[in-house]
């Protein structure tokens, strides 16, 4: 039988996270010392901009493949990007 069916039977309650067995318990121990992790995916626009707009001409590829970036802050990276070459270019 399925793990999850012979729990079903018995009546035993697991962590959904970890699947530590409950018993008498609301929330898990293990789990509640570790909350979840924030996703990594959620990065503040100011960040986003500022990195692209310190970095190289390579990371325009990212920013224009990217659905992270309107137009305008598209614009505002890629002319970061592009004063760094001209500074290059300049010397």
């Amino acid at each position: 039988m399925d793990e999850e069916k012979i729990d079903e039977v018995l009546g035993i309650v697991r962590c959904v996270r970890c699947g530590h067995r409950l018993e008498n318990e609301i929330e898990c121990p293990f789990c509640s010392l570790f909350p979840e992790a924030k996703r990594r995916d959620v990065l503040p626009k100011w960040v986003y901009i500022t990195a692209c707009f310190l970095t190289s001409p390579l990371s325009i590829y990212f920013i224009f493949k990217g659905n992270r970036l309107n137009s305008l802050e598209k614009g505002l990276a890629v002319a970061g990007c592009l004063l760094w070459f001209a500074l290059y270019l300049s010397w």
